[in-house]
């Protein structure tokens, strides 16, 4: 199952975020295995060492540990799953805000979009 990946931003890169959100979405839990450096390269298209470098970003950032002959794991480590979790929504806010003031929106507007979609998506 190949992978469609952005032009602009290193492959490694895309990898991990694509790992920290499925990790978000409860796809892949606390001390869970992640798939070898070979199987992750084969479903998404691209060469091991790639891989290999995704998941020692994992590493550095802690949110994945690597266990000398039983492969890499999600971390168990609360706190830095908390952290991730904090640091990927104030990254998507963070984007949305500058697209939105792009296009002319003021904050106070932008807050009040934001109000009434939240208030729309309770009700359905």
């Amino acid at each position: 199952m190949s992978q469609e990946f952005e032009s602009n931003t290193p492959i490694y890169m895309q990898l991990a975020e694509r790992i920290n959100r499925r990790i978000l979405r409860g796809e892949l839990h606390p001390g869970e295995k992640l798939p070898s450096v070979r199987e992750t390269g084969v479903q998404s298209n691209v060469n091991p060492n790639t891989v290999q470098r995704t998941y020692q970003i994992l590493e550095q950032s802690g949110i994945a540990e690597s266990r000398r002959g039983q492969g890499t794991f999600v971390t168990e480590d609360p706190a830095i799953l908390r952290s991730m979790r904090e640091r990927l929504k104030r990254e998507e806010i963070a984007s949305f805000v500058r697209v939105m003031k792009d296009m002319g929106y003021e904050a106070r507007e932008i807050q009040h979009g934001i109000q009434e979609f939240l208030e729309e998506e309770n009700e359905s």
